[in-house]
């Protein structure tokens, strides 16, 4: 992981399984501090120090065979591919993205960053005072498969859309791009030149992925120019088609790539529901899918012949998720009553049973157990209390008639929101159901279809409660941002969450985060960092679980993929060594 960077940018990304769609976080210094236990604040059983940075099989180049196909499994089939978009925020957008679009950075295992030469040559800071500016020195033979240069108008276009001033941009975060005072072209079309109105720490983290100009230049080609189209590509793999009917996305080795030439002839992407995933990989059907936090799919990815279950730490996370909208959850003291009586010791040990793995509770929103920076912020609200949950409900008028409590004539009634075929989560709800009901809390489960849970449940709000997992970058803060930020408004004065899929949100916490983003001094943006994690605790928007473990099943011959923890892959690299 890394040694701190600074804190700010992006929204991570979204996983039904548990893999942050986007991006997130940092240094596996080995703090790590005690875990609250579900009955009282023991620290918890176990220790996230043995586990590994990431887990791909490395293998030279020209040991990787020339050619072959990578069949790969995904949980649900998205519409929306523009990553930068609320609704394409997905972790399987990002599986197919990262083979054809351009970032400018890179991460390695250990969460150290720098340039990716296939798009950048150089990226550094030429000044700190007045004004923090950057210099990025673009790859002169980096083309748009539509064969248009790659210059400094597509970075000028990506912060104009992703810098929040026009509210009907869809956007899943603003972070870093909201910092930025001009993107101007340098001594000629290939050098960028980007300058910051406040510092801003984690400026590596901007433009990844970049899209095209033309994607960018209107909300409507920003918001629907990639629904069930990829229209143009700038990587190592070019987009062929969609088979709707199949839940299939076909990507080929694209000849005019000007890097390492791709060992694969294609990728072809196939979504199943989640329970049907393990199946496929067994009866041979595919080559790689991410196990996720499932302990019968791991035993049984585990034992198919010729098959391996790679496994690392990584910035990805389970949670919980309450909807500030909700009519009763717009109420601070009842997420934290719900918060409280909800046993998270007794869920991770359920989630994570028979996986291999540490059951430590987190508690914290922006660092992971194994990260330089961790400390335990949870307070009172990370502890499991049945009494004083019931005590909240009291004071907020929430009174026990039978077995349910009433206020007004009003049920306390919560609808748990779930994806079908995913035990995981239905695990989980089921075990919230019953710890909520100890406290007069009735839960009803609701299993929506996976293509449909964030696009027509979650990210409109269009729940209670439920839980997923964030797919994280090595920049904390900024892959979090989104997350815990305020509502912007668009042109008609409507409210716009955008990555802030619990709808709960304040300035005092963006002022928070803000200060955290704009440290240049590593020690002081840790201490920001947890100031502003403090304060999502005492607003209990999302309730962390644990540090999700990256289970990724692969053929045993499958090279330089598996569990990536930090590690950006390098697709032109991944293929077969038999």
């Amino acid at each position: 992981m890394i040694s701190i960077r600074r804190v700010g940018a992006f929204a991570a990304a979204l996983s039904v399984a548990g893999s942050l769609a986007l991006a997130g976080c940092g240094s596996q210094g080995g703090s790590g501090g005690g875990s609250r236990s579900g009955t009282g604040g023991e620290p918890s059983a176990g220790s996230a120090s043995a586990v590994k940075a990431y887990d791909i099989n490395p293998v030279p180049r020209d040991r990787v065979r020339e050619g072959g196909q990578l069949r790969w499994g995904l949980n649900e089939y998205p519409t929306n591919w523009n990553l930068n978009h609320v609704d394409g925020n997905l972790a399987m957008v990002k599986k197919v993205i990262d083979a054809l679009m351009p970032s400018a950075f890179r991460s390695d295992e250990k969460g150290e960053i720098s340039a990716n030469t296939d798009y950048l040559s150089e990226g550094v800071i030429t000044a700190r005072k007045p004004k923090q500016v950057v210099r990025l020195t673009l790859n002169r033979s980096a083309r748009w498969s539509d064969g248009k240069p790659i210059t400094w108008e597509d970075y000028r276009a990506q912060w104009q859309a992703m810098s929040g001033k026009n509210g009907d941009y869809r956007v899943a975060g603003t972070t870093g791009y909201q910092d930025i005072e001009s993107v101007a072209k340098g001594k000629d079309d290939h050098e960028v030149v980007v300058t910051f109105a406040k510092p801003f720490g984690d400026w590596q983290s901007l433009f990844g992925p970049l899209y095209p100009k033309a994607t960018n230049a209107t909300p409507d080609g920003f918001n629907n120019g990639w629904l069930n189209k990829i229209p143009v590509t700038a990587g190592p793999f070019k987009f062929v088609s969609f088979d709707q009917t199949a839940k299939t996305v076909t990507i080929v080795r694209d000849d005019a790539w000007w890097g390492d030439r791709a060992k694969l002839d294609q990728i072809i992407y196939r979504a199943l529901e989640s329970d049907a995933l393990v199946g496929a990989f067994s009866n041979g059907e595919l080559d790689t899918f991410d196990v996720g936090p499932s302990a019968p799919d791991y035993a049984r990815a585990k034992s198919t012949q010729g098959a391996i279950v790679r496994q690392a730490a990584g910035p990805d996370f389970r949670h919980i998720t309450m909807n500030g909208e909700s009519a009763v959850l717009s109420d601070v003291n009842v997420r934290r009553a719900v918060a409280m009586a909800i046993n998270r010791q007794a869920i991770a040990q359920s989630d994570l049973q028979g996986l291999d793995w540490p059951i430590v509770l987190l508690n914290n929103h922006f660092f992971m157990n194994t990260q330089e920076g961790y400390q335990d912020n949870a307070g009172e609200v990370g502890v499991h209390n049945v009494e004083r949950a019931a005590q909240l409900l009291d004071a907020a008028g929430w009174r026990l008639e039978g077995q349910t409590r009433k206020k007004d004539g009003r049920e306390l009634a919560l609808r748990f929101v779930m994806p079908s075929g995913l035990q995981l989560t239905k695990s989980e709800a089921e075990i919230t159901q019953s710890m909520l009901a100890q406290v007069g809390v009735k839960v009803t489960l609701h299993a929506v279809p996976s293509d449909d849970y964030f696009t027509r449940y979650i990210i409109p709000g269009n729940y209670d409660i439920t839980a997923f997992a964030y797919v994280g970058t090595p920049f904390p803060v900024s892959s979090g941002y989104g997350q815990y930020a305020d509502a912007t408004k668009d042109s008609k004065g409507r409210l716009q969450w955008n990555a802030n899929l619990g709808r709960i949100g304040s300035p005092q916490i963006d002022a928070a985060m803000n200060k955290a983003t704009a440290d240049l001094d590593g020690a002081q943006a840790i201490a920001d960092t947890n100031a502003a994690d403090k304060l999502i605790w005492e607003a209990v928007n999302v309730v962390t679980l644990y540090q999700r473990p990256q289970n990724v099943a692969v053929k045993n011959t499958l090279a330089n993929y598996g569990a990536r923890g930090f590690y950006d892959l390098r697709y032109q690299d991944i293929g077969f060594t038999g």
